[in-house]
């Protein structure tokens, strides 16, 4: 069984190691140009160089995204932009503009054309036609149903790639089309620097009676009118593999290392288990356990089955049971660690590690003690470094986590 791509979100530096520890294929990641998500810390120059050394160091893919909506004036700064990318070695250049794309085959010939999800692809005569544009890959619109992935997988070149989104954030608009934040703030979702509108509760004001706002509801629920779940569909593997579909991607540039490393461990799990044992694997495996256990909005498989009930009125707040506490900085064979603090942690008590490409595993830290050897009861200065004794020999960039957050939603 042909095994996919897992596509995971690098939003700075941390979140690649991260993605690339926890078992990612291939990453996405965007320069300080052109990348549709402004608020993560994104790359320089030298830091994207940096990052494709590192990613390739371990067999792993970098595609970086070109696909803003050109203006212009963005032209003008494409050709030097593009061949540093090219000379560089990024494997793939994610684009959503035809300009952008000329440019990109005249610039970095030697890097791959993939086609954005915003250019909203929804059909194999689109898709065919990237294609014979010189594209190696095409992001297929989030509004795809399964049913019509498989219809396009079956009738597209054979040598054209398909990806789609399998888990994260997504939005209220078509493709991501939004003039919401533009319009309200000056911020254009289209240009990586969405305020995210949708996520706010509004109400209604009668011209006459400013200052005196009426509920927008309905059923007597909240305001949210425009929010949306997020997308999981870690139960899902077998349906997505036997499609054929190449490329999973995890959406979530702007989220946390941890969320990037324990959504692609999960991913990574999942679908590892799947190909050996097809046969005897669980729609709730520990590894939909596990797509919990990071921040996230109440969870829906998007437009894959023609789900309706995708938006949520309610509440935009996040659900978050799990925290991390710190990450191992250093750890011999025999388990001695060093961690960084995250959040307190205390001795006696019951945490869980999450190491790559394993289960979790209970730990309890009998003995806690300060670089220079004083033992310690508590560990609630941030980033302070505690020497542990782990259940087993732990890799650089585990995390230790607790149950139980101030942060739940209601």
């Amino acid at each position: 069984m042909k095994k996919p791509e897992i596509l995971s979100p690098a939003g700075d530096m941390e979140k690649l190691r991260a993605a690339i520890l926890y078992g990612a294929d291939a990453v996405y990641l965007a320069g300080e140009m052109f990348g549709m998500r402004t608020a993560s810390d994104n790359f320089t120059d030298e830091e994207m160089e940096t990052a494709v050394t590192l990613a390739h160091q371990s067999g792993v893919k970098v595609y970086v995204t070109c696909n803003t909506i050109m203006r212009n004036h963005d032209i003008s700064a494409l050709p030097a932009y593009l061949e540093m990318l090219g000379g560089i070695g990024v494997d793939g250049i994610i684009v959503a503009d035809l300009g952008c794309m000329r440019l990109a085959q005249k610039w970095a010939p030697r890097a791959e054309i993939h086609i954005s999800t915003q250019a909203s692809v929804l059909n194999t005569e689109a898709a065919n036609a990237w294609y014979e544009m010189g594209a190696s890959r095409v992001c297929l619109a989030r509004e795809a149903s399964l049913s019509e992935i498989c219809e396009i997988i079956e009738h597209k070149n054979k040598n054209l790639a398909i990806e789609t989104f399998v888990h994260g954030a997504m939005c209220m608009a078509y493709s991501g089309r939004c003039m919401l934040s533009d319009y309200l703030t000056g911020r254009s979702a289209n240009r990586g620097n969405c305020a995210q509108p949708c996520r706010w509760s509004y109400a209604l004001m009668e011209e006459k009676r400013p200052g005196e706002y009426f509920p927008v509801e309905e059923d007597g629920k909240s305001t949210h009118i425009f929010n949306s779940k997020d997308m999981c569909m870690i139960e899902y593997i077998p349906e997505l593999m036997q499609a054929g579909i190449d490329s999973f991607k995890i959406e979530g540039r702007v989220k946390s290392s941890y969320y990037c490393a324990a959504v692609t461990n999960a991913y990574r799990l999942a679908i590892d288990e799947y190909v050996k044992n097809p046969d005897t694997w669980q729609r709730d495996g520990f590894w939909t356990v596990e797509a919990d256990k990071v921040s996230h909005r109440q969870y829906c498989t998007g437009f894959y089955f023609g789900e309706k009930n995708i938006q949520r009125a309610e509440t935009s707040n996040y659900i978050r049971t799990w925290d991390v506490v710190a990450t191992v900085i250093e750890c011999d064979d025999e388990g001695n660690a060093v961690i960084e603090q995250k959040n307190k942690f205390v001795r006696g008590v019951e945490y869980e590690l999450m190491q790559p490409k394993a289960q979790p595993q209970k730990v309890v830290f009998e003995k806690m003690l300060t670089l220079d050897g004083k033992e310690i009861e508590s560990a609630g200065q941030a980033k302070i470094r505690v020497k542990v004794k782990l259940p087993c020999k732990t890799p650089v960039g585990a995390f230790l986590r607790r149950e139980g957050s101030r942060f739940n939603e209601p």
